[in-house]
């Protein structure tokens, strides 16, 4: 009798097992309920839950992800906390308002665009070395390297949100002219300032990837999350390097703008 109760036990938790979604969740370092409250807020934004319509029952929801009904909860507080859905007894959970896009960063085409970009952020400097002999990987065609470089790594908020981390080799003759303003403020608006340096040619390379542990921590969101990476490279009129920086942007900060040609 007891094997009989207990393999019909393993059946039913078999059959359970098949039935359930696979997790599209990560339990590394976000709490599940954050996440699902990031991905119900995407559908808010998105339009799939329009304002005034009813979020899919609690069992949908749980059957769904593949969690558990408190976490479905938790993931519906923190939107409604937030103003975006309003739970009512018997009826369910409407959507109330959709979230404001924080889509602020536009992936600028111009050096001077960018350097407005940037005039506003609030750099912090997580390490630099002023006297390494470290210097950037240079690719073909990149240009020639400088003497010595200073190398920096900062992170840059907008209104308190970090928002990049950023990989910094800027030529030392260069920094060595304003060393002060080059640790406390944004590169490229000094650069720009600078009569005595010419900026030739700006080249930027743009990859979308994944935040891995260390970016996920300092960019306050979670592994591997979406992020955009780029590499942007100056060069001076003799072809040398004097700025090579390497740039982590969070995914959902970032949009860009392109016109195409008829």
């Amino acid at each position: 009798m007891k094997r009989d109760v207990a393999a019909a036990t393993r059946v039913r938790r078999a059959v359970a097992d098949e039935a359930r979604p696979p997790a599209i969740l990560d339990n590394a370092t976000v709490p599940l309920y954050a996440q699902l409250a990031d991905l119900f807020r995407q559908r808010i934004q998105k339009g799939v839950w329009k304002e005034g319509e009813k979020l899919p029952s609690l069992e949908q929801l749980v059957h769904e992800f593949g969690v558990a009904r408190v976490t479905v909860r938790q993931a519906i507080d923190r939107l409604t906390r937030d103003g975006l859905v309003s739970p009512q007894r018997g009826r369910g959970t409407f959507v109330t308002a959709a979230p404001q896009p924080d889509r602020w960063l536009r992936v600028e085409t111009t050096v001077r665009n960018l350097a407005e970009v940037y005039r506003d952020t609030q750099p912090t400097i997580l390490n630099i070395d002023e006297s390494s002999t470290r210097s950037p990987r240079l690719a073909a065609g990149d240009g020639i390297a400088a003497e010595r470089y200073v190398y920096m790594r900062r992170i840059h908020k907008h209104q308190e949100r970090p928002y990049c981390v950023i990989d910094i080799y800027l030529d030392a003759k260069v920094f060595a002219r304003h060393p002060v303003k080059f640790r406390t403020q944004t590169v490229i608006p000094l650069l720009l300032k600078m009569p005595s340096v010419t900026i030739a040619s700006a080249r930027q390379l743009l990859t979308i990837s994944t935040a891995d542990l260390e970016v996920a921590r300092h960019l306050e969101t979670h592994l591997n999350a979406p992020v955009a990476e780029v590499r942007r490279v100056f060069t001076d009129p003799e072809r040398r390097v004097i700025y090579l920086a390497e740039v982590t942007y969070r995914g959902d900060f970032v949009h860009m703008e392109m016109d195409l040609k008829p």
